[in-house]
C-alpha cells in the first residue's frame, strides 16, 4: 500500500475530491476533530449533498489520504494526506508588514547577548506558533539562568517529570528515568533539597556544592532520592553546554504543548516527545541535515524515525551569514495539526532574522 501511495499525486484527484479534501483537511487542522459529511454540507459553501460528500470521503480514505478514528465518526488526514496538503494544497502567503514588525519587536534589544538572543528566538517560536521552539546554535550552548524552584512528579511507566523555574520565568519541563522503590514523599523531599540549594543559583554553578554535600553526608535525604539528584545534576549541567566542537541545542516550550493537550489520550504522545526532546544528539543530528534544504523543510508524523512514536510535526529552517553560510537553524515542534499556513513564514522569517542578527559574530 506505501508504495502506491508514495507516487499519489493530485492529479489522481478530480476537482471535486481535491476540494472536499481541502475542506477536511483545513477543517480539522482548524478544529481537531473528525469531520463529517453534514458538516462539510453546511459549511463548505458547495451544493453538494451528504451522500455525494459521503461517496468522495470513502474514495479518499481507499486511497489512504482519509481515516476515521471512530466506527460511524467523521475522517481526519492521515500523515500520507497531510503530506499530500502541504505539498500540494496549503496556501502559505508571505507575513505582512505588522506581522514582521511584530516578530522583529519581540527579537529588538541591541544590549542582548547572542545567547539571550537565542534564548528569546526559542521562546516566542513555542509563544506564537503553540509548540515548541527549536534553535540550534552556531557556537557554544548559553548559560542558563539563576533558578527559582525545583519540583519532581512522578509519572506511570517508571518515569518523573521535573520541573524548573528560573528567575526570569521560564518554566522548563524535563523527563527523566525515576529510581525504583522512590517514593512520592522522597520526590518532594529532593525538590525541597534542591530548591533550598539552588534559588538564585545556576545549575552549573552549584553543582559541585551539591555533589559534595551528598558525598559528605550532609544531605539528610534517602539514597533513591539521592540518586534521582545525582542523575538529574549530571543530566541538567552537561547536556545543555556545548564543548567547542559541539552544536548547542536550545528547547523552549515544553511546557506549551502541555497547555495545549485537546484529549487525555495525548498525554502518552507528549510524554514521547518530551522523550524525544531529550535525545539533543540526535536531534541535532536532525536539525543539522537542513544544510540539505533551501528553505524551509517539514518532517510530519513517522518522516522522521526520531518522531516516528510521538505523531509530532517539525517545521525548520536555517539561519545563514551574509555569506549565505549555514550557522544553525530555528523550528518549532508540536502536533501533526500545527497550523502549517502560519507557522511556516514564521519560521522562515525568524531564521531571517537570527541570521542577520548572528551573522557578523557567530564565528
Amino acid at each position: 500500500m506505501s508504495d502506491v501511495f508514495s507516487t499519489f499525486t493530485l492529479s489522481d484527484l478530480d476537482s471535486r475530491a481535491r476540494h472536499i479534501f481541502r475542506d477536511i483537511v483545513e477543517s480539522y487542522l482548524e478544529t481537531g476533530v473528525p469531520v463529517g459529511s453534514k458538516t462539510l454540507a453546511l459549511s463548505g459553501g458547495r451544493s453538494l449533498s451528504p451522500a455525494t460528500i459521503r461517496n468522495t470521503m470513502a474514495e479518499l480514505s481507499r486511497y489512504g489520504l482519509l481515516a476515521s478514528p471512530h466506527v460511524s465518526a467523521g475522517r481526519v488526514p492521515t500523515q500520507a494526506g497531510l503530506r499530500l496538503f502541504v505539498d500540494g494544497l496549503l496556501e502559505i502567503g508571505d507575513l505582512g508588514g505588522a506581522e514582521r514588525q511584530r516578530l522583529e519587536a519581540r527579537l529588538a534589544g541591541t544590549e542582548q547577548s547572542s545567547d539571550q538572543f537565542l534564548e528569546q528566538a526559542s521562546g516566542m517560536l513555542a509563544g506564537l506558533a503553540g509548540g515548541a521552539g527549536l534553535v540550534l546554535s552556531p557556537s557554544a550552548a548559553p548559560q542558563s539562568p539563576p533558578l527559582r524552584h525545583v519540583e519532581f512528579v512522578a509519572l506511570d511507566d517508571g518515569q518523573a517529570l521535573v520541573v524548573l523555574v528560573y528567575t526570569d520565568g521560564r518554566i522548563e519541563n524535563r523527563l527523566m528515568p525515576r529510581p525504583e522503590g522512590l517514593l512520592p514523599a522522597s520526590l518532594e523531599r529532593a525538590g525541597n533539597f534542591l530548591s533550598a540549594r539552588l534559588k538564585g543559583r545556576r545549575l552549573e554553578e552549584a553543582r559541585a556544592d551539591i555533589l559534595e554535600e551528598m558525598a559528605n553526608g550532609q544531605a539528610q535525604i534517602d539514597a533513591a532520592a539521592e540518586g534521582l539528584i545525582k542523575q538529574g545534576l549530571a543530566e541538567w549541567s552537561g547536556s545543555e553546554e556545548a564543548t567547542d566542537n559541539k552544536r548547542a541545542l536550545i528547547v523552549r516550550g515544553r511546557a506549551q504543548l502541555l497547555d495545549n493537550l485537546e484529549a487525555q489520550t495525548d498525554l502518552e504522545r507528549i510524554r514521547l516527545l518530551f522523550e524525544d526532546l531529550e535525545r539533543k544528539e540526535e536531534l541535532i543530528a536532525l536539525l543539522d541535515r537542513t544544510e540539505e534544504a533551501d528553505g524551509v523543510k517539514i518532517f510530519i508524523g513517522t518522516e522522521n524515525p526520531l518522531f516516528s512514536l510521538s505523531g509530532s510535526s517539525l517545521v525548520i529552517a536555517p539561519y545563514r551569514d551574509a555569506a549565505q553560510n549555514i550557522l544553525g537553524a530555528v523550528g518549532v515542534i508540536g502536533p501533526t495539526r500545527l497550523n502549517y499556513a502560519r507557522v511556516i513564514p514564521m519560521v522562515d522569517y525568524t531564521a531571517q532574522l537570527v541570521g542577520r542578527r548572528l551573522g557578523p559574530n557567530a564565528r
